[in-house]
């Protein structure tokens, strides 16, 4: 059945200097905003004191930008200092301009959008947008979020509403197991290899970073500098979303139901001999792309516990092995079967996921219980 979902459309886009100087004053008063107001309280409280920052000699300039970016901020603060009361995330930190994508949100009182082009509040000229793939035929925006990234690229992301129907059932079901080496090993034996997109770029990446400690601090030089170290991390970080983007999209194309690990990739990265292999692959971008995508086109995707010991247990006879060092990529069961060590744990989340979704309580799939799995490498 369709249905109609809230999606982003993210566009690059090239301001003209008047506006590029006044999403720069409108960016700086966000991040003031947001650190002025850096307290737990209700959004009432906090816009009625945006109004009094507004009256003062010192902060008189906020008057001089939209309001609605401002607001949104409070709005987002908000919502984070509630996500901290309720334990669900850290204390919200003040965003360095330096260190943090620059952005500003604007709601449909901040924006026009006529004909095809959008034009912010306190703008006379729209924006000159890439439309790099076309927005929904009679799609109207409800927010528009500009930002600037370290690269100094500037997009707009543009939220509509979109009618999307489910994809024809298919027969398919598949065991997905993460890895470095392969990306993705499938229960049907495939293995899909990692780019490692970071490792190919790091010597270009550690020449652009040596060129920047080189240069004294404060110098338009070391500016210069940081923005190619930047520019590489963005090359980084693009080709890997595409790459993931193709993977996830193939598999929810092809496959009816996708049986995954939950991994807990805060956990795996504190092994500082894998760490920086483990941010690479980056597992949690790839699960949070499977979840969504299979939400929107009618797939199903089930997530084994993270204590099921899918590496040490033969999916022949369902033997467990006492331990399975990581170093260990193909061994022999006691029944006799050879065993792929990523093929035979994809086939063992396979295995595990209706289980796994017939358990009425979440409390997930632990056969051996985890005494088991702390006794040897799950992976």
């Amino acid at each position: 059945m369709a249905q109609i979902v809230k999606r982003a459309y993210k566009y690059r886009f090239h301001p003209t200097p008047e506006q590029a100087v006044e999403l720069a004053r409108t960016f700086g008063c966000v991040r003031l905003v947001y650190k002025l107001e850096g307290r737990g309280v209700s959004y009432a409280e906090s816009s009625a004191a945006l109004t009094a920052w507004k009256r003062t000699e010192e902060l008189s300039f906020l008057g001089a930008v939209s309001c609605v970016p401002l607001q949104q901020a409070l709005r987002h603060l908000q919502a984070a200092f509630a996500g901290f009361f309720a334990k669900r995330a850290g204390y919200p930190v003040f965003k360095s301009r330096k260190k943090s994508r620059l952005s500003a949100e604007y709601t449909r009182s901040g924006f026009r959008w006529r004909d095809g082009s959008l034009t912010l509040a306190k703008m006379d000229e729209p924006l000159d947008i890439v439309w790099s793939r076309p927005l929904p035929e009679g799609a109207e925006p409800s927010t528009v979020t500009v930002s600037k990234d370290a690269a100094g690229r500037w997009f707009v992301s543009i939220l509509v509403e979109e009618m999307i129907s489910p994809l024809p059932p298919v027969a398919q079901v598949v065991g997905v197991d993460a890895g470095i080496t392969a990306l993705v090993t499938l229960s049907t034996g495939e293995k899909i290899v990692n780019p490692r997109h970071e490792r190919a770029d790091r010597r270009r990446l550690a020449r652009a970073q040596r060129a920047l400690a080189r240069k004294e601090k404060g110098s338009a030089n070391r500016a210069k500098a940081r923005l190619q170290v930047a520019r590489v991390h963005a090359r980084i970080a693009d080709r890997r979303r595409d790459f993931l983007h193709k993977v996830t999209t193939r598999l929810v194309r092809e496959t009816q139901v996708i049986a995954v690990e939950d991994l807990t990739v805060r956990n795996m990265v504190k092994n500082h001999r894998l760490a920086r292999a483990i941010s690479d692959a980056s597992w949690r971008e790839l699960r949070g792309m499977l979840e969504y995508k299979s939400r929107w086109y009618g797939r199903r995707l089930v997530v084994v516990d993270r204590w099921f010991p899918s590496s040490r247990l033969c999916s022949v006879c369902g033997t467990l092995q006492p331990s399975m060092p990581l170093n260990v990529r193909t061994w022999v069961c006691a029944c006799g079967a050879h065993h792929d060590r990523d093929i035979n744990a994809a086939r063992n989340i396979l295995a595990a996921g209706p289980a796994e979704s017939r358990n009425a309580c979440g409390a997930g799939v632990r056969p051996q219980g985890k005494s088991s799995f702390l006794a040897g490498d799950r992976r």
